[in-house]
């Protein structure tokens, strides 16, 4: 059984309300004793009293009876043209029912939002044979600070707590197969810039013995789409792979290594600034590559993965 978080009473001390009731406390004394009301007191009393220790659990909200309830036949109605896309408007001009008693029977099935009459999305699981097969790239933008925010502090009462400090941008870049990732945090992420970092990238590849990146997979942003861009692409020899517009999970990679990137170096302790989260980033990203087992990597790193694949002399790697 769950209990609320601010409930005043459980089972147990129900029981001790009835008992010390029994026992002839009067009904002033228990309720100040335990910190409740007189009502309070008298109602535990006299579930006790007719249903014994069964009546002092918790019961549903729900009433006995619903006598303004639609019918079965109403509801499978009402949810029928519900899954035909029918609004709630619509739904209650046709069966001539009110918009409330609609919204209530399409709010208790789950359907309000129309992404609920959407099949589920099929998993978008997958994994490249060889390293520098493809590359996920993508961008995270992180606000400046000169004293730590709410994101580590839970304190939201301090207004202004940013200030006008401007924007610093993280973008990533990480191999499909072995996960190895890179970052750099940049002023922007205009087309040169992503340019810039997409070659910087390449030499890190290169150095763990990377050395032909294959595709190349990003969002539509404009730093992406950009001529620059484009070009770093083709001196590289790679093609660029595009995600499908507003959806994200194409890129999932680079995602879920965003997120892994907020929720274990930019949040994970409460930084004095931006600065010193920036003079975090290598170290964390040294040990990110080398010592933090990855769930998808049999719990190894991408480090002793590539070791691996060079050891199983997978095509695509260089010592």
């Amino acid at each position: 059984m769950n209990i609320h978080k601010l409930a005043r009473t459980t089972p147990a001390s129900r029981a001790l309300i009835a008992a010390r009731r029994a026992a002839g406390v009067a009904e002033a004394v228990v309720a100040q004793q335990l910190g409740i009301d007189r009502k309070t007191v008298r109602k535990w009393t006299r579930r006790q009293r007719s249903e014994g220790a069964a009546g002092l659990d918790d019961r549903s909200s729900r009433p006995s009876s619903s006598p303004t309830a639609l019918e079965g036949a109403w509801r499978d109605a009402v949810l029928a043209l519900r899954r035909l896309k029918f609004t709630q408007a619509q739904i209650a001009r046709v069966l001539t029912l009110s918009k409330s008693r609609v919204q209530r029977v399409v709010a208790c099935s789950g359907l309000g939002k129309l992404a609920a009459l959407e099949p589920p999305l099929p998993e978008n699981r997958y994994e490249r044979r060889r390293p520098g097969e493809l590359i996920h790239v993508d961008t995270k933008k992180l606000g400046r600070f000169y004293r730590p925010g709410h994101r580590v502090t839970g304190n939201r009462a301090v207004a202004g707590i940013r200030g006008n400090n401007g924007w610093e941008f993280l973008h990533v870049a990480i191999d499909d197969r072995s996960r190895l990732a890179y970052a750099e945090l940049l002023p922007d992420e205009k087309g040169g810039t992503c340019a810039g970092f997409l070659r910087r990238a390449a030499v890190f590849f290169s150095r763990h013995g990377i050395r032909r990146i294959e595709r190349i997979m990003s969002d539509n942003g404009s730093g992406y789409i950009s001529a620059d861009f484009r070009q770093a692409v083709l001196t590289l020899g790679a093609r660029h792979l595009r995600t499908k517009p507003y959806t994200p999970r194409t890129n999932g990679k680079a995602e879920r290594y965003i997120q892994t990137m907020l929720r274990l170096w930019a949040y994970v302790r409460p930084y004095h600034s931006s600065d010193e989260r920036a003079l975090a980033l290598d170290p964390w990203l040294r040990w990110y590559n080398r010592q933090r087992p990855h769930g998808s990597l049999n719990n190894i790193s991408p480090v002793e993965t590539l070791k691996q694949l060079r050891r199983d002399n997978v095509v695509g790697l260089h010592s």
